[in-house]
């Protein structure tokens, strides 16, 4: 049973018009007694202009490619999420309706927020393995520090004063939000992870993204985005790529 003092909201993001993937979700959730709610993602395919976040031509400057629609509500999607943490003043774990818990899920994140309180942010999922240094072992769940970008954004736990510094590095969006929480030069945040991850994404393609296969950058192209990066650094008091 959930101690009755543990103080945390999970907020899943999914669409609204989603209902296959949140019958999955209620079903997924069934196997834990920690309360959550659904908060609603905003849905990219269906903006009518660009929000102000997003300044398209210069996107295309520095990043080399514009971001799909969808990954622009998807990252807005977690800026809402970010809000709401602020706004509770209290740990939120943020999930995308695309994961499977472990069965220690549950066990897990009460151990983390009963015996491991030093921490601001904890990835619980990751796309890649890379390797990582163990901090601390407590009741078989490792705090580690990850040593390489593990990419994804399916399930993380955050603190308020984390969600703020989040929110005040996404004036501008201009990268997906699970490069963006991997761009420590910056929003100047640490994170940690706990392996092996509590949590793993189903593989199926989600509906507030719509990333696809991008080729890389190359040729004048590339120099041209060099160029307008250390221009940027120059000019602009919030560069977009600081160096490290």
């Amino acid at each position: 049973m959930i101690p009755t003092e543990l103080r945390l909201q999970i907020l899943v993001i999914s669409l609204k018009r989603s209902l296959d993937r949140r019958k999955k979700v209620i079903e997924e959730m069934a196997k834990i007694s920690l309360p959550w709610k659904f908060i609603d993602a905003v849905d990219g395919s269906t903006l009518i202009s660009s929000p102000v976040e997003y300044k398209a031509n210069k996107v295309k400057l520095l990043q080399g490619y514009a971001l799909t629609p969808n990954e622009i509500g998807c990252y807005l999607s977690h800026k809402k999420a970010w809000d709401f943490c602020v706004q509770e003043g209290m740990p939120t774990l943020v999930m995308e309706d695309d994961f499977v818990l472990s069965p220690d899920f549950e066990k897990t994140i009460v151990t983390l927020l009963n015996t491991m309180p030093d921490w601001n942010f904890v990835r619980l999922q990751g796309l890649y393995e890379v390797p990582y240094q163990t901090l601390r072992t407590e009741a078989g769940v490792s705090l580690v520090k990850n040593r390489g970008d593990a990419v994804g954004a399916t399930a993380y736990l955050l603190k308020q004063d984390v969600a703020k510094q989040l929110i005040e590095s996404s004036v501008d969006i201009y990268e997906p939000v699970d490069h963006f929480l991997e761009h420590y030069q910056k929003h100047g945040l640490e994170f940690l992870a706990i392996r092996p991850y509590p949590v793993d994404i189903t593989r199926v393609k989600s509906t507030i993204d719509d990333r696809v296969e991008r080729s890389p950058v190359k040729g004048f192209r590339k120099r041209l985005r060099s160029v307008a990066r250390v221009l940027d650094r120059l000019i602009s008091s919030r560069p977009w790529f600081p160096r490290s």
